[in-house]
Order: structure tokens, then sequence, then C-alpha cells
């Protein structure tokens, strides 16, 4: 599907994605709640793991990576860490442009994989 569509440098959330809105519950269970469950309390422990995928650091969220998952598909994992008033949570953004490059599934088989 890759179109050559430069980057737009537009974060979106998994729900903008064409019938994202439909499937974020089963993306979120596959690809967001791992990540919470296992960085959700360190979550500074993320930008050690991420950097073996080769991700750098980003200013989004407690603890922000960006991994290029291929050269125009940057996926950026966010997560805040646990306070007395609300749990661990954690969110995946995309490129806005990402659907020239993969659909729905495909990105949520990639994040999962990711994670």
């Amino acid at each position: 599907m890759a179109k050559g569509t430069p980057i737009s440098n537009k974060l979106i959330a998994f729900k903008e994605l064409p019938g994202g809105d439909t499937y974020s519950q089963t993306f979120s269970k596959r690809a967001i709640e791992p990540l919470v469950e296992h960085f959700g309390k360190q979550p500074y422990w993320l930008i050690h793991a991420a950097e073996k995928l080769g991700a750098r650091r980003v200013a989004y969220g407690d603890v922000a990576v960006a991994v290029n998952a291929f050269s125009r598909v940057p996926i950026t994992i966010v997560l805040w860490q646990c306070c007395e008033e609300f749990p661990s949570q954690g969110e995946m953004l995309f490129d806005a442009a990402i659907s020239n490059y993969l659909s729905t599934y495909d990105i949520t088989v990639l994040c999962e994989s990711i994670t």
C-alpha cells in the first residue's frame, strides 16, 4: 500500500484511523494494555527497552518514545505513571499519513509486535 506519501508530522490516535473507532477496544487489549501492565509503575523503563528497537525519546506524557517501524511509519508510545487519583495509562500515536502505508489491521499487528 506504500504510496510514497511524506510524513505529515501530525499525530493521530488509533480511533482516527479508517475503522479504528470500531476496533479500538481490541487494539488497546492487544497493544496498549500489555505495555501499561509491564511499564505502568516504572514508565522510564520503557526508554531502555525501546532503545533496543532504535527508538528515541520524545516529549509526551510522563514518558514517550518514537519507534520507526518502517522509514515512513513512526509509532509514538506514550505512558502516564499511576498516581493516587488515576491508574497508569498508555497510548500509541501515529503519523496522519500511516494509512497510506498500512491498513488499520496491519497497524494493529505491527503495534502488537512492537509491544
